[in-house]
């Protein structure tokens, strides 16, 4: 079981990243053989994906869901290797109005890398 200190550090780190847009950042704390699993919304592709060249595929096209993103975590714990993050991602819609998507992701660390991100969302 991974220490919680590590794993809160691990997934802080992580959250925070899709502010740098630095896929190689991400993926190096993502196992090989990760998961990412999101519900919502539709129009970004909502699935299962597996494996790391699938996930990375994903983090690349968040630009294109949610243009010039920023995201905020607004709540994380953690038990040893597993950890629960909220979060919210702003940016402007093609109106130029403001955008927010509310979310929680459910992680789970093996050998201090994300194995698996299961994220559950709504606009």
């Amino acid at each position: 079981m991974a220490n919680t200190e590590a794993t809160l550090a691990l997934v802080t780190r992580f959250e925070n990243e899709f502010n740098t847009r630095d896929l190689d950042a991400l993926m190096a704390d993502m196992t090989e053989d990760c998961v990412f699993e999101h519900v919502a919304p539709a129009n970004a592709g909502f699935g299962r994906h597996e494996g790391a060249a699938a996930v990375r595929a994903v983090w690349a096209s968040m630009d294109s869901h949610f243009p010039g993103f920023t995201q905020e975590i607004a709540d994380l714990f953690a038990t040893g290797d597993r950890a629960c993050c909220r979060w919210v991602i702003r940016w402007k819609d093609a109106d130029g109005n403001d955008a927010a998507l509310h979310g929680v992701d459910v992680i789970t660390v093996r050998d201090g890398k994300i194995a698996e991100k299961l994220t559950y969302g709504t606009l």
